[in-house]
Formats: C-alpha cells, structure tokens, sequence
C-alpha cells in the first residue's frame, strides 16, 4: 500500500516545493533602510554619546594645535636667533654683561632665558655659572619636553574614548536586537556600523598624534643642543677671576659695597672693554666724565 502511493507523494513534493521557490522568487526584495548621517547618529544616541563624541573632537582639535605650536617653536632661529647671538656676542667681548643681561631680559627664547639666569651669576665663579646654566637649561628644556608629552597622552586616551563609544551603542544595538528579536538583520549591521565610526576616529586622532610626538621628539633634542652649543661659546672667553664679585641684573653692582643702581658714584670704567656707561649702559667717549645720560661719575682705568 505504502510502495503505491509513493510516487505519488514524490510528485506532490516537487510540485509544491516548486511553487513555493517561484513566490519566493517573484517577491520583491526587501529595501536596506537608508544610511543615516554622522550627526543624525551621534544627535539619536543620546548624551553620553554626544558627549564622547565632543571628546573626540576636542582631542583632534587639541592635537592639532600642539602640532603647530610646535612647528612655530622647535626651530633654531626660534631657540637661538642669530641676530641675538651676535649682540650678545659683541656686548660680551666689549665687557658690557649688564647689557646682556637687558638685552636677555628684553627677549624670551630659550638662549635668552639660559644666559639671563647664567650671566647673573658671573661675579662667583666658573662653577657657579655651570651650575647655573644646568639649572635653567633643565627647566626650559623641560618646559618644551611637557609641551610634546601631550601628544603622547592623545594618543593613548582617544582610541580608549571612540572605543568607549563603540561599546556603549552596541550595547544599546544588541539590547534592541533582544528584545524584538533578528526580524531585520541589514539594519541591526548598519547600526553597528555606524557605532564603529567611533573606534575609528579615535584611532584616526591616535596614529599622528603618536607620529607627531616621536618627530617632535627627536626635533626638541636637535634645537636644545644647538641652542646649548651657542651658550657655550657665547661664555668661554669670560675672565672670571677679574669679575669676582661683580652683580648682574636687577640689581646692577659692580663689585662696590653699597653701590645701587642709578645711584650717582664712581663707576670704574676699563677702557680696553667697554665705552657704555655701567650705570645706565649709554654709550660714552673713553675718559668722558661725568655720563651724558645719567651723570654718574665715571673712573677710567689706565
């Protein structure tokens, strides 16, 4: 009985399988639902989304600005203009350190900075001003080095931030997803498609942010030892046995108790080094006294 209506149920089979394949066929296809724009997404995630994303473009903006910062400032002219270098060079060789010391207080590079705080210390001795120049190298040289460091903690924390928005909106993608079940699975992957823009733009942020950071780097260090090198010999020739008490800056004293600045006293002037006026740094004919600019009286050496 069974083997008679066999074949009969094989042809039924075909026929209905058949049919069901052509509708399957003549349905029309079901329409992706358009993609939505970045600020459509990021306006329907709602606050801790905006939030994250104002993050990440405060990140950008921020790395961009430390990149031009830094292009304007590690540059050798910027850390040592040779205009400066060749004034001071010349107030040095002439004896005129208080008029360095202005020249240093009136600009405000890494060299001028340098030297200011190294000049102030001439009247103690070659070891002082050693010291001095270690001491305040090291602190513009760290000034600089924290200026780049920024870059670096971008770099880390930006992929953390677009990661961070990434999990939260597939949270919310899968927590639609459970309770309304796979009924549309071309739109639950353009949802998460759309939260991976987060991730993406953090690393987008991320790798110049590292490359910027590792340049700037190596730039820092080229500009401080140039800038080093010029300090150097700015001061090798100093006769620091004969400036033995000598006061520079603020506080101008030439070696004389009690003396202060402006003050009308006797300034012994050295012929052979200078024709400036060690009182107010005016420049004055060898064994003109009393100053034409601020009337101090002046002791010409020999």
């Amino acid at each position: 009985m069974i083997k008679r209506h066999l074949p009969i149920a094989l042809f039924l089979f075909t026929v209905l399988g058949t049919v069901a394949y052509a509708q399957d066929a003549s349905a029309p296809a079901a329409t992706p639902p358009p993609p939505e724009s970045i600020i459509h997404v990021i306006l329907n995630g709602g606050p801790l989304i905006v939030m994250i994303w104002c993050a990440i473009l405060g990140t950008s903006v921020t790395m961009v600005t430390f990149v031009i910062q830094n292009i304007l400032t590690l540059r050798k002219e910027k850390m040592a203009p040779k205009a400066l270098v060749d004034s001071l060079r010349n107030e040095i060789a002439a004896g005129n350190y208080q008029g360095a010391w202005e020249t240093c207080n009136a600009n405000n590079n890494y060299l001028a900075n340098v030297l200011k705080g190294a000049l102030e210390r001439v009247g103690r001795g070659k070891e002082a001003v050693e010291d001095a120049l270690a001491e305040y190298a090291l602190r513009e040289a760290t000034t600089l080095r924290t200026r780049n460091s920024y870059l670096s903690v971008i770099g880390v924390i930006s992929p953390m931030i677009g990661l961070l928005g990434t999990v939260i909106g597939m949270m919310k993608a899968f927590a639609v997803l459970g309770a309304s079940g796979i009924g549309d699975p071309r739109g639950l992957a353009t949802s998460i498609g759309e939260v991976l823009m987060a991730t993406a733009s953090g690393l987008f942020i991320a790798i110049p942010a590292f490359i910027s950071y590792y340049v700037f780097r190596n730039r820092t260090q080229i500009v401080i030892v140039y800038a080093d090198d010029q300090i150097g010999r700015l001061l090798e020739d100093i006769p620091y046995e004969e400036l033995h008490g000598l006061r520079i800056g603020e506080y101008f004293n030439a070696g004389q108790p009690g003396l202060t600045p402006g003050a009308s006293q006797s300034r012994r002037v050295s012929m052979a080094l200078t024709t400036n006026c060690p009182v107010c740094n005016g420049a004055v004919t060898p064994g003109q006294n009393p100053c034409p600019h601020c009337g101090a009286t002046l002791d010409w050496a020999a």
